[in-house]
């Protein structure tokens, strides 16, 4: 097959908008797939399941690229490259570690809305504007309505500490990797960057994940599952959002992406049987608004779509 009648020309011939909801939908199934897999695995070993199907399958696609660029970093001794490629694959593993942690102790919409405080605050932080405290202030209320003394989530459980912490620890990765994603993108050709993060991050998640998961690792069911995870939650949306990207601007992408939240309860609904309160999906709405309004009036250096 050539490449015009290809991947890439069939991506070419879908709307934007479709391409992005696509990988919401793709990022917020394979999250689902993730958690039935924690009855049969530790979520440290569903995590280096994950990161290491992306790693490999990106190094498979792109390994000459990543050759190619760590042989300059060792002949031009570029260290500072280095570090950056290097932060950005540990900030990988800790965003997938502690999202699937949280996913683990609290409902996965809830998770999702926590974490997109990341991306807010990136949006806001390089912003002037007066109405950017509007969002902050909506946002803040969101999650003061997620963790209210008496708030449950799922099948009636009060929504613990601990998952909100994880959450928070994701959304504060996920700040990270947008910003180091633009700088690695800077210093990296192509996707080669981003493929040796995310191999970094794999080889950094194989002592918890294999102390955790022990030989059911090896088992072909949940090797399927895992690999499924791994196409569903990195490789689909990274493909799918890069073209969107092409041919929208950030700040309307970031907008699209404020959908993420929804889905993501959506899906903890039909996946996994985790009903929310009224004010609960209140609060993912509330925080939804706050990031399409950041997005939309962000400048383009400070969108958190980038990720």
């Amino acid at each position: 097959m050539t490449a015009r009648g290809g991947p890439a020309a069939l991506l070419g011939h879908l709307p934007p908008s479709a391409l992005v909801f696509t990988g919401v939908v793709s990022v917020q199934v394979g999250a689902g797939l993730a958690a039935r897999l924690f009855t049969q695995l530790p979520p440290a070993a569903v995590t280096g399941l994950r990161l290491w199907t992306a790693g490999l399958l990106m190094a498979a696609v792109g390994g000459r690229g990543m050759a190619q660029n760590l042989a300059r970093v060792v002949r031009q001794r570029s260290w500072r490259d280095a570090a950056v490629v290097a932060a950005f694959g540990v900030t990988l593993a800790v965003m997938n570690f502690s999202i699937y942690q949280a996913f683990a102790r609290i409902p996965l919409g809830i998770a999702v809305t926590i974490e997109f405080l990341g991306p807010l605050a990136v949006a806001v932080a390089a912003s002037r504007r007066v109405i950017d405290l509007v969002w902050v202030a909506l946002a803040g209320a969101g999650v003061a309505l997620l963790t209210q003394a008496g708030g449950t989530g799922g099948a009636g459980h009060r929504v613990g500490l601990a998952g909100l912490g994880f959450a928070l620890l994701a959304g504060t990765a996920w700040a990270g990797y947008i910003i180091l994603s633009r700088a690695t993108g800077r210093r990296f050709t192509g996707t080669s960057g981003l493929a040796i993060a995310m191999a970094l991050a794999a080889v950094l998640s194989i002592p918890v994940g294999v102390a955790a998961g022990h030989g059911a690792l090896l088992r072909p069911g949940i090797l399927v599952t895992g690999v499924a995870i791994g196409l569903l939650s990195s490789i689909i949306p990274y493909s799918l959002e890069l073209e969107a990207l092409r041919r929208v601007p950030p700040r309307v992408f970031g907008i699209w992406m404020s959908l993420e939240p929804a889905v993501a309860a959506l899906v903890g609904l039909v996946m996994l049987s985790e009903s929310l309160a009224v004010s609960e999906w209140v609060a993912i709405v509330l925080v939804m608004i706050a990031c399409a309004g950041a997005a939309r009036g962000g400048t383009r250096e400070s969108q958190a779509p980038q990720a």
